[in-house]
C-alpha cells in the first residue's frame, strides 16, 4: 500500500499527534530566539534513524528555515562530523559515542531516543554470542559500529574480542554480503539488512536487541551534538532535541506514513523494509530509559576490551548534557 505524502497531510499528522499528547510545539514562540536558523544532520545508509529523517517539518515548526543533510558513514564516521563541525547534530550508536569522547572529541550527548535496532546474524554453527569464539566476523573496517558492538557484546560474555574473533574487513564489500556468500560466519546489522536477510531467508538471528537482554534494555542511538555548537547555541540545542523526539512519537504513531516519507525523501528504497523497521524499533522508549546508564554500560564494556581508557563516569561528565532532554521531556509528559 502506497501513501502519497504531502507538506499539509505530514503537518496535519504532527497536529494531530499534538493532539494526542504531544505538546510543546507553540512553546518556543514565548521564548529565547534561535540563535540560528540553519541546522546540518547526518544522513547515513541506515534507517533506524527515521526519527532524524522525517523531523524536517517539525524543525521549521520550531523556527528552523535552512535544514541540511550530509551524507555520512555510520558510526566514528558520524562522530567524526559532529567532532569536526561538518554536521551539528545527529542520531549515531552508543558505543562509538563513547569511544569518541574517550578520544576526546568534542562531542556532547543529549538524549537517548531509541534501544533495539541492531541485530547479530549467524551461520548454523552460532547459536549464543560465546560461539563467536574462533569464528569470523564481518565488519567495514576496525573502529566501526559493528565492531564496536560486537565487541561490547563478547566482553560481556567473557571472550577477548582481540584474541577470540577473527575480524574480516574489507572497505569495498558491504559485511552483509560477504556473509550471504559465506565467507564470514556471523556479521552485526542495521535496518533495512536484518529486514531484507529475513526476508531472503539468510542465516539466522542470534541476538535481537529489541527483545533480547541486557541489549533491550538500553539505547542504542543517542542524539549527540557538536559541542561548541551546544554550548553557543543552548536554545537551538533544545528546539532541535524537542523536534526528534517528536519524531520518535511520530514514528510509533504514524509508522505508514513515516515509512513512506523517508522511501520519498530518498532515504531508503524499500517500503516494506521500512514499514517493518517502524514497526520493530522501539522508538517510544525514549521516555522510560535513562540515557546515562546506557553510556554507563557501553563504556564499562570497552573499557573492559581496552578500546577506552577513560572510565564511564568520566566518559559521562566530559561527554553528555541531560538538562536539556530533563526539560523537554517535562514539555512533552503526556
Amino acid at each position: 500500500m502506497q501513501i502519497i505524502q504531502s507538506r499539509r497531510s505530514f503537518l496535519a499528522s504532527v497536529a494531530a499527534a499534538g493532539a494526542a499528547g504531544l505538546t510543546g510545539a507553540a512553546s518556543f514562540a514565548a521564548g529565547a530566539p534561535l540563535e540560528t536558523s540553519t541546522i546540518r544532520l547526518a544522513k547515513i545508509r541506515g534507517i533506524c534513524i527515521a526519527p532524524q529523517y522525517v523531523a524536517e517539518e517539525l524543525l521549521r515548526l520550531e523556527g528552523f528555515t535552512d535544514i541540511r543533510y550530509v551524507m555520512a558513514e555510520a558510526g566514528y564516521e558520524q562522530s567524526e562530523k559532529i567532532a569536526r563541525g561538518d554536521v551539528d547534530f545527529s542520531l549515531n550508536f552508543a558505543a562509538p559515542l563513547a569511544l569518541a569522547i574517550d578520544a576526546g572529541d568534542p562531542i556532547t550527548l543529549l538524549a537517548g531516543v531509541h534501544p533495539g535496532c541492531f541485530e547479530l546474524f549467524g551461520d548454523e554453527s552460532i547459536r549464543g554470542i560465546t560461539d563467536l569464539k574462533g569464528k569470523t566476523v564481518g565488519i567495514q573496517g576496525l573502529g566501526s559500529t559493528p565492531h564496536v558492538f560486537v565487541t561490547s557484546m563478547a566482553a560481556y560474555v567473557g571472550l577477548d574480542p582481540q584474541k577470540d574473533i577473527r575480524w574480516v574487513t574489507d572497505p569495498s564489500v558491504r559485511p552483509m554480503e560477504l556473509f550471504i556468500k559465506g565467507k564470514v560466519d556471523a556479521f552485526l546489522g542495521f535496518p533495512p539488512e536484518p529486514q531484507e536477510l529475513r526476508a531472503r531467508n539468510i542465516g539466522h538471528v542470534v541476538v535481537n536487541s529489541a527483545i533480547d537482554r541486557p541489549w533491550s534494555q538500553y539505547f542504542c542511538c543517542m542524539l549527540a551534538g557538536n559541542a561548541d555548537f551546544v554550548r553557543n547555541n543552548p536554545v537551538a540545542t533544545k528546539h532541535v532535541l524537542r523536534a526528534i523526539l517528536r519524531a520518535a512519537d511520530l514514528c510509533v504513531a504514524e509508522p505508514r506514513r513515516v515509512a513512506r516519507q523517508i522511501v520519498d525523501g530518498g532515504f531508503t528504497d524499500n517500503y516494506d523494509y521500512a514499514l517493518q523497521t517502524m514497526s520493530e524499533v522501539p522508538y517510544g522508549k525514549w521516555r522510560d530509559y535513562d540515557p546515562e546508564d546506557t553510556i554507563r554500560f557501553y563504556a564499562l564494556r570497552l573499557h573492559e576490551s581496552g578500546m577506552v581508557k577513560s572510565s564511564p563516569q568520566e566518559i559521562i561528565a566530559n561527554g553528555t548534557d541531560w538538562r536539556f532532554l530533563n526539560e523537554v521531556k517535562r514539555e512533552l509528559k503526556t
